[in-house]
C-alpha cells in the first residue's frame, strides 16, 4: 500500500516538474528583448539619436510589462529563463546593413520632413506624399515597401535565431515600442488608438 502511495507521489512530482519546465521555457524575456531592440535600432538609425527610456507611445506602457512582472513574482527570478536575445545571425546582420544604408540615404530625411511615420506594428507608413518632390514619390513608396519587408523579416529572423519562432509577435510589439522610444524628436508615430502624433 505504501509503495503504491509512493509511486503516485513520485508521478505527481514529475508531472509538476514537467509543467514548471514548460512554463519556464515559454517565458518571453521582455527586458532582454528591449535591450536587444535598442541595440539593433541604434545601430540602424545612429546612436546619436539617443533613447528616451521614459517615453512610451502607449502612455503607460503595454500590459506585457505588467504580465512579465507578474510572471517574475509567480516564478522566482532564479528559476525563470534569463535569456539574452541574439541579434547577430548572418541573416539578421545582412538585413541590418540594408536597413542602415536605406535609413542614411532616404528614410532619415523623410522622417524629418514628416513624409513617413512609425506605426504600431513596428513598420513605416507613408503619411504625407506632398512632403517630397513629385520625382521622389514613386521612390518613396518603393523604399517604404522594401523597409517594411526587411522589418518583417528581421522580427521573424530574431525569433528563429533564438529558437522560439512563436516569439515573433512579441518581438514585433517590443520593436514597435522601441522604434518610437529611440526616434528623435519631431518624428511621427502612431498611438494605440491609431492617431498620428509628433514626438
Amino acid at each position: 500500500m505504501s509503495g503504491s502511495i509512493l509511486k503516485w507521489c513520485l508521478a505527481g512530482m514529475l508531472a509538476f516538474s514537467a509543467a514548471a519546465c514548460v512554463t519556464i521555457n515559454v517565458y518571453f524575456p521582455e527586458a532582454a528583448a528591449e535591450q536587444a531592440a535598442d541595440r539593433f535600432i541604434q545601430d540602424v538609425i545612429g546612436a546619436e539619436s539617443g533613447v528616451d527610456q521614459a517615453f512610451d507611445p502607449a502612455m503607460s506602457g503595454s500590459h506585457s510589462g505588467l504580465l512579465a512582472s507578474l510572471v517574475d513574482f509567480v516564478i522566482p527570478s532564479a528559476h525563470a529563463q534569463q535569456a539574452n536575445i541574439d541579434i547577430q545571425s548572418p541573416q539578421i546582420n545582412e538585413i541590418r546593413q540594408r536597413m542602415r544604408a536605406r535609413h542614411q540615404s532616404e528614410l532619415a530625411g523623410w522622417f524629418d520632413r514628416g513624409a513617413i511615420g512609425l506605426d504600431t506594428d513596428g513598420l513605416v507608413q507613408v503619411l504625407d506624399r506632398s512632403a517630397v518632390g513629385l520625382s521622389e514619390r514613386r521612390k518613396l513608396e518603393q523604399v517604404v515597401r522594401e523597409e517594411n519587408n526587411d522589418r518583417n523579416a528581421v522580427y521573424r529572423e530574431i525569433a528563429v535565431a533564438n529558437g522560439q519562432p512563436d516569439w515573433e509577435s512579441q518581438i514585433r510589439e517590443t520593436f514597435a515600442r522601441r522604434w518610437v522610444a529611440n526616434a528623435p524628436s519631431g518624428w511621427f508615430y502612431q498611438d494605440a488608438s491609431g492617431n498620428w502624433l509628433q514626438k
